[in-house]
């Protein structure tokens, strides 16, 4: 007979706790998600400095307008706001990583051990695909759109864009491509939660190229390029998630599926 005090192959990481004290337990981690964010906009406004990090999101823009144009400022407080948005915006993602740390610090005890094998593989990764989202943004697709955009004007309007609506279409793109590069999570989740087989995922292939143009068209500017930009890593990165989804569910099954699937 096995030891019950050692044969535990998927028992629960932590004990159960009273309700306040999981409220007392959230309210520490989320102070120190603060501070990690308030210490990381303090490095940031030491150095590089606000003005400095909004040079580095405009150079992409300001890299294709003709000679002597330049962004503008509508708004009377836009050249402080403007920056400071941005300086919190890259100390939250420089943070990131305490603040994912937090979350699954406090997440951990409730959850089984198989759980976790599903859990924070998924988070890791989910975490950079997006920045990978939002650097292939920046560095390709800005310049591209951008000369585009541009290739278009005629010569008798002199491009003057706004810094407040120039970061508003930033973040938005910001944030369509990096949930386009989540795909392959999305699909890896349905696979594993039983949603959806791998067989049914294969054969909604040609749906879901048709899908990805939709959704380039609708969340990207109403150019070819932004849109092929997007659509066409959507669909690599749909095999990507086909091929991912087969190798994780064979190293995240419970016990209880590994000994359903072993029985004859």
């Amino acid at each position: 007979m096995s030891d019950p005090t050692t044969d535990k192959p998927d028992e629960l990481a932590g004990t159960e706790q009273p309700f306040v004290q999981h409220l007392m337990e959230l309210r520490d981690r989320m102070i120190r998600i603060v501070i990690a964010i308030g210490i990381a906009a303090g490095l940031l406004a030491i150095w590089p400095g606000p003005a400095v990090l909004f040079d580095l999101l405009a150079a992409p823009l300001v890299a294709t307008l003709p000679a002597g144009a330049s962004l503008i400022a509508t708004s009377v407080i836009s050249p402080f706001l403007v920056p400071l948005k941005i300086l919190l915006m890259a100390a939250f993602m420089l943070a990131l990583p305490v603040v994912l740390y937090q979350v699954w610090a406090f997440v951990a005890p409730g959850l089984y051990t198989h759980e976790k094998k599903l859990v924070m593989p998924l988070v890791v990764s989910s975490t950079l695909l997006f920045f990978v989202g939002v650097a292939f943004c920046y560095f390709f697709v800005f310049g591209q759109v951008f000369k585009f955009i541009q290739s278009f004007a005629p010569k008798s309007i002199v491009a003057a864009p706004d810094i407040e609506a120039y970061l508003g279409f930033v973040l938005s793109m910001f944030l369509a491509f990096g949930m386009a590069f989540e795909v392959p999570i999305a699909v890896v989740v349905l696979a594993r939660m039983n949603i959806v087989s791998i067989e049914k995922l294969k054969n909604f292939r040609g749906y879901f190229i048709v899908l990805a143009f939709v959704v380039a068209a609708i969340v990207t500017p109403p150019d070819v390029v932004s849109q092929l930009a997007l659509a066409i890593p959507m669909c690599i990165l749909y095999e990507v998630g086909i091929w991912a989804a087969q190798i994780f569910i064979k190293h995240t099954q419970a016990p209880d599926d590994d000994a359903e699937a072993a029985k004859p």
